[in-house]
């Protein structure tokens, strides 16, 4: 995976790092080869932000945060309250959030990133928080009215690998989201096990 990425990057500074360097010689971007031309164009496409990366600029801004969890099916919601800041990042193609909350009576801060990939077609996401060490990820799809469906997974501490999880949001306002998880519950059953309600400033 290192050596794809080592790849991709060579590749990328390989194909930006020509077209200057034709035009300083005075060679017009017509002479340059069929394959040089096929990865530029490959290359500006996937880089070029788009309708999609549009709509999650739209939700940057300030929000006030109701955030419900549950530990078992049909057992007591625990109620917590903050904040998350959104905000975009590299040219508009990466949406970045901070949260700021309490868990289990300590104090609680999350960071994630959204994003869509052109080349795959579907959107992105990543989540850190101070409760752990490791990375969730997701992917899925956004339709028209901005509804989500993401199915992501992280390594759970007690079962000491990885827990799928599926995650769905949408907007009940234009200015209030509603995000719900779900995943296994101890009998191994889907629960939901998050709620929580953005409400813009």
């Amino acid at each position: 995976m290192i050596r794809t990425l080592a790849g991709r990057l060579l590749t990328a500074a390989a194909v930006l790092v020509a077209a200057p360097a034709l035009a300083q010689d005075g060679q017009e971007h017509s002479q340059m080869t069929p394959e040089q031309k096929a990865e530029m164009e490959a290359y500006m496409k996937a880089g070029t932000p788009g309708a999609p990366h549009q709509a999650l600029a739209a939700t940057a801004g300030n929000y006030d945060l109701k955030i419900k969890s549950w530990h078992e099916p049909g057992g007591p919601a625990m109620e917590e309250s903050g904040t998350a800041t959104r905000t975009m990042a590299l040219g508009d193609r990466v949406l970045v959030e901070d949260v700021t909350s309490s868990m289990m009576g300590m104090s609680f801060n999350g960071h994630g990133m959204m994003g869509y990939d052109n080349v795959t077609g579907k959107y992105w996401s990543t989540w850190n928080d101070s409760m752990s060490t490791g990375v969730m990820m997701s992917e899925g799809t956004c339709d028209a009215q901005n509804v989500c469906s993401f199915t992501g997974s992280w390594n759970d501490p007690i079962k000491g690998g990885p827990v799928t999880a599926r995650m769905a949001s949408r907007w009940t306002s234009p200015t209030t989201q509603v995000f719900e998880m779900y995943g296994p519950g101890k009998d191994g059953k889907e629960m939901k096990m998050m709620e929580i309600t953005y409400t813009k400033k």
